[in-house]
């Protein structure tokens, strides 16, 4: 499983990849405007800098709804960066988008995936992840991660190569259950990837082999 961080803060995306597991970055308007990044010039400076962070995949959003328009502003994101991918919304345009990038070599991520059928759309148009929202289901009372296994089912019978992308990660359980499922890439914020690092017994058992050698050194003396 891949793990990409979801947020445009440079210094969260710098210690996950000091950390040594990210593989790639998902961004948003939302999470741009959030770190006070607004004005075309300095999002796209923006998406460069976290390009030199990272050696991953890095989803830029569109924010087109037309064809026309979200090809234009695709197309223009995919020539910032190789590791640029061009994240496309679940809509009918955006599908056909996807279908236009994907004859011209272009990554995609289709985004605010809510379905298994708009997951097999997603796939049958070239993209290259789908993403769809574990954490904003599990808001509605509807269990998120029934659909990461819809989409594996699905995309497993017919050999799709679109990659899961669990999206709307809230905790460290969600990341575990997307792995036991076989979701591909998971993006969550830092604090639920650093989560995974946590565990009482390990703290306490830290604590008593810290004692153990203090205690034999003083004896030495």
């Amino acid at each position: 499983m891949k793990f990409f961080i979801d947020t445009a803060n440079l210094d969260q995306i710098t210690e996950a990849h000091n950390l040594g597991v990210l593989d790639g970055v998902t961004t948003n308007p939302s999470l741009m405007a959030k770190e006070g990044i607004t004005g075309d010039l300095n999002i796209i400076n923006h998406y460069k800098a976290i390009c030199s962070v990272t050696d991953g995949d890095v989803s830029a959003e569109v924010i087109s709804t037309t064809f026309e328009e979200i090809i234009r502003e695709g197309q223009e994101l995919a020539e910032l960066h190789e590791q640029i991918v061009v994240k496309v919304p679940m809509i009918k345009e955006g599908i056909k988008a996807i279908k236009y990038f994907s004859g011209k070599g272009i990554k995609t991520n289709c985004t605010l995936v809510f379905s298994a059928g708009q997951a097999l759309l997603a796939a049958k148009a070239g993209a290259t992840y789908v993403s769809p929202f574990v954490g904003r289901l599990d808001d509605i009372s509807t269990d998120g991660l029934a659909l990461i296994r819809d989409i594996r089912l699905i995309y497993d019978n017919y050999d799709f190569q679109t990659k899961i992308l669990a999206a709307s990660i809230r905790h460290p359980m969600h990341i575990i259950d997307a792995a036991k499922i076989g979701a591909d890439v998971i993006t969550g914020p830092l604090s639920s990837i650093t989560a995974l690092l946590k565990h009482p017994l390990t703290d306490n058992g830290l604590v008593q082999f810290l004692a153990d050698y203090n205690n034999a050194a003083l004896k030495d003396k």
